[in-house]
């Protein structure tokens, strides 16, 4: 029998992290925004309340949650900030989680008790100025010279990588030529100060303003040869299964952040009134309202089946790029209809929900394109 019952855990996990976004992040989300400032002291306190290493065991410094409880959490983030959600989920997803799937027991050792609590955040360097969708195109090259990786090239669009917290970066880089003369790509993992490399804030963004996004550069940068991630040429496949897990947490972004804005135009219609009757009861935006909240159910159930399966090591490549896919495009209609039902005060910064209109869009941009989830689909599905 099917059972949809969030367990005792996981219904604490929510009431827990809804207390501290709302009491902790709220207040200071609008100024953060508009200063475009990425904040130590919220992400330290986000650390405290332990929202970094919610999956792993006790031995890495984690709190030993299943993955579902991990994305409850960046759902109920994302639902009042997407900034301070992608932190979290990218800190999580993306720099914790390489390490711990493929690291070396001494890697794991030397950094997930330090990206647990709070000391540092960890980040993934794939996507290149002219390698994005395509992947497979970078031209960041690390070569093996007396013991030692020497890596040269750049990255872009990275978070987390370039904050006083920052302490390392796995980058993805050239290491050979296959036997099918294709490259052959491994995984290196940078430690933030050593020389050659260099992490350059973006600045002027439209969204996640308050995250922090950046250039990497890398000039004769020199590593261990024991810096190396798991096996060398198995960088694209790690790179391809960091991205289903990563998938599930931007899905969980598009999910808070449509309920957080279907929540703000909900009450918003509710308190508006026009015509002297609040304008929830004129139908238009009372189908609105409706077609938002049955998506956003629709949502929920694809996130957490994909959840489900990956907590129960089933296969879930493709429910985790359809949650991708649907709770980033869910967001895009909710926000869309949310600013139309605040008319002109939707445009306008002193109401939130201008801020979750600019957050969604990167959502069908980051972790692989809309466009790129529907290839992965319909390959899943048959479509070759």
């Amino acid at each position: 029998m099917l059972n949809f019952d969030l367990s005792e855990e996981q219904n604490i996990i929510r009431n827990t992290i809804r207390d501290f976004a709302e009491n902790e992040i709220a207040p200071v989300a609008r100024e953060l925004d508009e200063k475009e400032e990425f904040s130590l002291e919220l992400t330290k306190k986000m650390a405290g309340v332990g929202l970094f290493g919610m999956f792993l065991p006790e031995k890495y410094g984690g709190s030993a949650m299943d993955y579902t409880s991990y994305i409850i959490a960046v759902e109920e983030m994302a639902r009042i900030d997407g900034s301070q959600a992608a932190t979290v989920a990218a800190g999580n997803s993306l720099g914790i989680g390489p390490i711990y799937y493929f690291g070396s027991e001494k890697q794991k050792m030397d950094w997930l008790p330090r990206l647990c609590n709070g000391e540092g955040l960890a980040a993934f360097g794939l996507t290149e100025p002219e390698a994005g969708s395509d992947a497979q195109a970078s031209k960041t090259t690390a070569k093996l010279r007396n013991g030692e990786w020497v890596l040269n090239g750049s990255k872009i669009f990275i978070t987390n990588a370039g904050t006083e917290m920052s302490l390392v970066s796995t980058i993805q880089a050239i290491t050979g030529t296959r036997e099918d003369g294709r490259n052959e790509m491994s995984c290196i993992l940078v430690p933030n100060g050593t020389p050659g490399f260099e992490a350059k804030t973006m600045h002027g963004k439209m969204m996640w303003r308050a995250s922090n996004t950046c250039e990497l550069y890398f000039d004769d940068c020199r590593v261990p040869e024991e810096n190396i991630l798991g096996r060398r040429g198995d960088g694209f496949k790690q790179m391809l299964e960091t991205l289903d897990g990563g998938r599930l947490s931007i899905a969980a972004m598009g999910l808070g952040g449509a309920q957080g804005a279907f929540e703000k135009a909900l009450k918003y219609s509710q308190e508006r009134y026009q015509f002297g009757v609040p304008i929830s009861r004129f139908q238009a935006n009372a189908f609105k309202l409706a077609d938002m909240g049955t998506e956003i159910e629709a949502a929920r159930n694809l996130l957490y089946k994909a959840c489900w399966l990956k907590s129960k090591g089933k296969q879930y490549s493709k429910l985790a790029a359809m949650a991708k896919l649907y709770c980033s495009e869910v967001m895009s209609r909710v926000v869309n209809q949310a600013v139309q039902i605040h008319g002109g005060y939707g445009l306008m910064k002193e109401y939130d929900i201008e801020r979750y209109y600019r957050d969604q869009k990167l959502l069908e941009i980051g972790e692989g394109t809309s466009e790129i989830q529907r290839i992965v689909i319909s390959r899943h599905i048959g479509c070759r």
